[in-house]
């Protein structure tokens, strides 16, 4: 509940300091006095906007200041998520700058605009007469429906269901698109795929080839000059060979009597033993050069074959065309992935449907068993209020489709008057007849859940007498589950409640001060009178107010 309210420097306040307690008070005083700013520094707590226009004092910040009661409202998740201290007394505080820029604050940690009007809803519900389209809201009237089923567990329940449900279906289409982009692709990426894949490719195939080609493009000239080079080596009558073999048994010969030949004879062996292998090698070599115009062909169409796929593919290597291969194949595998990956939620999809299908028939049983005893009551309650002929009816369809609310389509059908088709609120009821249906509506919802501190704004506009008292007894009756707060100018309405404040003004030479006081009993019984006679109060107002308020 609304413990305190505590506004400095905004429009026609300059500070003021406001108790407030439970059951049921009344706001009163004369047009114009100011209890509509009251309402806008509130609205300033519940995240709504503002600017320097509201500030008394151009030169000076304007703060509001609240403190809830909030142990019973279960908000200690949201604390958390939010990370906000909880506590059992939490503190809103808002303030606006000079400059026109807000803070806001809760148990003085801030919190963006977002955040407080999120908790504001658990708080405060302030419902006025330019409110009363509210009540032509489908959503709205379905909250009436549930408080009054006490399905709020379950519809929560299904909420927190269909949004993963949501989540799922977005997940699958963006699979399906991706999946369906994929597939547009994949014969492209198979067939370069294919294509690499049908060349065999082979790391370092490229380097061997080339040297090859270059190996058989000269293949006689190769030929030519090894043959040339054996011989010069190994020719019997003229070659290398012969006559290191001569020196170096020259050399073995001429140990015995010289010994720098050994240093000789030594070096001569190596010699002779590597130009040995070298010959060999030359000759393995020769024969292994060959003249084949077919090879030649092959290695030319290998290479043509490699240099056409680097450049086809923006490549500048084998490695590079083995990587793109790796990766065609990578990608023809994930669509292969993605498919299975769809099927699998679409199996999911198939059973969070149904699931969703199966509490949404309960949740409709449930609002389906209390339309007869919430139209009755409702209609019964209209007729005290003034409205004999009164008609409530809900109409109820059930949707093919799941809905973040369920399956049910429910409207609210009204008639004031006899012989005359129940139809959409809004193109029936009058103000006043809203007015009343709306306050009828929410004695009920008090009566089956908790709700927060509920404020009237004028909502007896248009009534008066009886119908202004019974009003006013509604309002008793709710606010003995919560608190209410009720701006009024009908005495009947006044004289009901547990406390009364009076907003009045004050004028000095230099400016007017709107200010707010909680009315003693005495003051209150005067302005009661006031209400019920104007400014010259009579006795018999006095008297009045005396019977209003129950006072001897």
């Amino acid at each position: 509940m609304l413990k305190t309210l505590f506004i400095k420097n905004y429009a026609l306040i300059d500070e003021q300091y406001i108790t407030f307690n439970k059951g049921f008070s009344v706001i009163s005083g004369e047009t114009g006095a100011g209890k509509s700013i009251l309402l806008g520094a509130l609205s300033l707590i519940l995240g709504n906007r503002a600017d320097t226009a509201s500030l008394r004092n151009k030169n000076k910040k304007c703060i509001v200041e609240s403190v809830f009661e909030i142990s019973e409202y279960k908000l200690e998740k949201f604390f958390s998520e939010n990370d906000i201290d909880f506590e059992q007394n939490t503190i809103i505080r808002r303030e606006i700058s000079t400059t026109g820029k807000s803070r806001a604050f809760i148990n003085d940690t801030p919190v963006n605009l977002q955040v407080l009007k999120s908790l504001s809803l658990n708080l405060i519900d302030i419902h006025s007469q330019h409110k009363n389209p509210e009540i032509n809201d489908f959503k709205f009237q379905l909250k009436v429906i549930d408080a009054f089923a006490g399905t709020r567990k379950l519809v929560e329940n299904y909420i927190n269901k269909f949004n993963i449900y949501n989540q799922t279906q977005k997940t699958y289409k963006e699979l399906s698109e991706k999946l369906k982009k994929e597939n547009s692709d994949a014969d492209y990426f198979q067939f370069r795929y294919n294509e690499l894949e049908q060349a065999d490719l082979k790391e370092n195939e490229q380097a061997g080839l080339e040297q090859e080609q270059k190996k058989l493009e000269y293949a006689e000239d190769i030929k030519s000059i090894l043959t040339t080079t054996y011989n010069l080596l190994s020719d019997e009558t003229h070659g290398i060979m012969s006559g290191l073999n001569e020196a170096v048994s020259l050399m073995n010969k001429a140990k015995q009597y010289y010994g720098k030949s050994e240093e000789f004879y030594n070096r001569l062996n190596s010699v002779e033993i590597e130009l040995v292998d070298l010959v060999s090698e030359i000759e393995n070599e020769n024969a292994d050069v060959e003249i084949s115009p077919e090879r030649m062909d092959f290695v030319n169409g290998r290479l043509d074959l490699l240099y056409s796929l680097q450049q086809k593919h923006n490549a500048n290597s084998v490695s590079e065309l083995m990587e793109i291969k790796n990766n065609l194949q990578e990608k023809l595998n994930s669509i292969t992935g993605s498919g299975e990956k769809l099927n699998e939620y679409e199996n999911l999809l198939s059973g969070q449907k149904a699931e969703l299908f199966e509490i949404a028939g309960k949740i409709s049983e449930k609002r389906l068993k209390v339309f007869n005893k919430l139209t009755s009551t409702v209609s019964k309650q209209l007729v005290e209020l003034g409205i004999p002929a009164a008609e409530f009816v809900i109409s109820h369809e059930i949707s093919e489709n799941l809905t973040n609310t369920g399956i049910d389509i429910v409207k609210f059908l009204f008639s004031a008057n006899k012989n005359m088709p129940v139809m959409e609120i809004s193109k029936v009821a009058s103000g006043g007849e809203i007015s009343r249906l709306m306050l009828s509506i929410k004695s009920l919802v008090a009566n089956s859940v908790a709700l927060p501190t509920i404020i009237f704004d004028e909502i007896d506009t248009g009534v008066s007498g009886e119908i202004a008292e019974k009003m006013g007894n509604i309002m008793k009756k709710i606010s003995d589950n919560l608190q209410v707060i009720d701006i009024t100018h009908l005495p009947q309405v006044a004289a009901r409640a547990d406390y009364q404040y009076l907003v009045y003004k004050e004028h000095t030479k230099d400016s007017t001060t709107t200010n707010i006081k909680l009315l003693g009993e005495a003051e209150r019984m005067k302005e009661i009178a006031k209400m019920l006679s104007g400014e010259n109060i009579t006795e018999a107002a006095y008297e009045n107010a005396k019977v209003l308020l129950g006072i001897n």
